[in-house]
């Protein structure tokens, strides 16, 4: 219900106005079909208001909101402050942001990622502060994503980190060179020191692939030990673009384990012998690796079942003749696990060549793609039944045939006329509701493979966060490739620090944000001093921060004299 001050007016018979105030809502007027605006509270003629009283709950709503409110009737040789005033002498600069960042902190230094990188920068002997530039990098992921530059010349100064004050540009880009140089140790220690901390389940690794492009007219070559990263290649999301590959490896809780990138033209077959290396170098002990149809083939089984043993992974039940041949006919009942899922295991073969699958169906999915399948069919009766003649050659029937929608329902005769294919609707009908996942591990139950694939919805939630939704990993102001890569990195470790915060609170990070942004820091000046104050928090900060166990800063953060 948002609420505001309205006026209204009625005119006396010797023609002068008289106006009045009240606190209104709008409300539905259901018999009018509009809102219509509803006094909760009258205030009284305007010419004989109590000005004091509005006064009063301007100041009343200023303090809960965490504003300062100035009245210019107010005497200005005042020398007590009131509820929105200031003593005399004492003059507000500016007030920037500190909940966001204080928690930031917080978990930058819960989840060993400062501890990780002050080692590092102590093992190459180095004396600037390198781990606050990047502790000022990632916040900012979090916070307002802006480039390296504008991190340095234009984030910094809107928040509250007095120890990341006086970085100097120069010094962001040693810090991503010094986190490349030990990428491999850092993010080790950050996600055991992770999962120790929140006692994660790490038996299971969910890994996917993602791309990030590049508005470059020529893919880069290779400079010396450096591997060139951004080559040409399809996006994701379709077309053809210098890109890289970014690769994520995550636990069931979307807690990242650890990250890739390689070159844009790299297959995923190629990504898996990466993983297999990096991830058997942690020793996770028994790790059940769940991927998507795109990971799914021979050559791919055979790497991850040489990486983590076992793998559980999607595939493609309309376009492998052995799935759609073998599996999916397969007689057989389904176990039911809950309300829309149910599952059923089909071997097939034998021996060492012996292939396991899990069948799994939702009633509820398969009742809608009935139904879509018999609207579209109908449609394209209608739309057949309008032409006095099918041939394929016609414009509209060119235009049928390349529809997503109603192009696998078509088929064009041997006398070069277009008609409804019944068979391939029959064949669409066998796989309503229904998806298969592959698995050479005989402990894992059809249970549990049929939710081990539903979670696989957590990494694509990961990378829309990376890439879109919050952290905005594109577009990248990189062409270096060890930039490039310290870039994802520091994305990633913004990750972690989010996915940590939403599961502790069970709210996205919008929410966190947009709550601890009321959270903030005023800067003051006197004649001889200067002096930083926090805003009275609200309940909703109090209870964020309790949640997430971390002190709310002091009143007074700091004093200083002036020089």
């Amino acid at each position: 219900m948002e609420m505001y001050l309205r006026t209204t007016q009625r005119k006396n018979k010797d023609g002068s106005i008289v106006r009045y105030l009240h606190l209104a809502h709008n409300v539905r007027d259901s018999s009018r079909g509009m809102s219509v605006p509803h006094n909760i509270h009258n205030f009284g003629r305007a010419d004989r208001l109590d000005r004091e009283v509005l006064v009063r709950l301007c100041k009343s709503i200023a303090r809960v909101c965490g504003v300062v409110v100035h009245d210019p009737s107010e005497a200005e040789d005042a020398t007590e402050p009131d509820e929105a005033g200031l003593p005399d002498g004492v003059k507000l600069t500016t007030t920037v942001e500190l909940g966001t960042v204080v928690v930031i902190e917080a978990l930058w230094e819960r989840l060993g990622i400062g501890e990780a990188l002050r080692a590092a920068a102590q093992a190459s002997g180095c004396k600037v502060p390198y781990e606050r530039a990047l502790l000022a990098m990632t916040a900012n992921r979090l916070c307002e994503p802006e480039s390296k530059l504008g991190v340095w010349d234009r984030w910094l100064e809107k928040v509250y980190l007095p120890t990341c004050q006086g970085l100097k540009l120069a010094q962001m880009y040693e810090a991503m060179d010094l986190l490349h140089a030990h990428s491999a140790a850092v993010e080790e220690q950050v996600f055991f020191e992770t999962a120790n901390l929140f006692n994660l389940e790490v038996d299971v690794v969910f890994y996917d692939t993602t791309t990030a492009t590049f508005s470059i007219d020529d893919e880069d070559e290779d400079e010396g030990d450096e591997e060139a990263l951004r080559r040409f290649g399809r996006p994701k999301d379709g077309g053809w673009a210098a890109q890289v590959v970014v690769a994520l490896a995550v636990t069931r809780d979307g807690i990242p384990v650890r990250s890739w990138v390689f070159p844009g033209n790299t297959s995923d077959v190629t990504t898996v012998k990466q993983v297999k290396a990096d991830l058997k170098g942690w020793k996770l002990g028994r790790a059940l690796f769940v991927a998507d149809s795109g990971m799914n083939s021979e050559e791919s089984r055979k790497e991850l079942a040489k990486a983590c043993g076992k793998y559980l992974m999607a595939a493609r039940a309309g376009s492998v003749k052995e799935i759609r041949d073998e599996v999916l006919t397969r007689p057989g009942r389904f176990k039911v696990i809950s309300d829309n899922l149910q599952a059923k295991e089909v071997i097939v073969g034998d021996g060492v060549r012996r292939r396991r699958y899990i069948v799994c169906y939702n009633p509820k999915q398969a009742e809608r793609e009935r139904k879509h399948r018999e609207k579209a069919v109908e449609q394209l009766e209608e739309e057949l039944g309008r032409h006095r003649y099918s041939k394929a050659t016609a414009q509209w029937a060119i235009e049928l045939k390349a529809s997503g929608r109603y192009g696998r329902y078509l088929r064009i005769t041997t006398g070069g006329s277009i008609k409804i294919d019944r068979t391939a609707i029959r064949e669409a009908a066998r796989h309503d509701g229904k998806w298969v996942v592959q698995t050479n591990d005989d402990t894992v139950t059809p249970e549990d493979a049929a939710g081990g694939y539903k979670a696989l919805l957590v990494i694509e939630r990961c990378f829309r966060s990376l890439k879109r939704t919050q952290l905005k990993m594109t577009p990248m102001f990189h062409w270096v490739p060890r930039r490039i890569e310290t870039h994802v990195k520091i994305c990633v470790l913004a990750l972690l620090i989010e996915r940590v915060a939403e599961r502790t609170l069970g709210l996205p990070w919008a929410r966190i944000r947009r709550c601890l942004a009321g959270l903030q820091a005023s800067f003051f000046e006197t004649d001889s001093h200067g002096f930083v104050e926090r805003n009275e928090p609200t309940p909703e900060h109090i209870s964020t921060l309790k949640s997430l166990s971390i002190s709310l800063p002091k009143k007074v953060l700091e004093v200083s004299p002036k020089s």
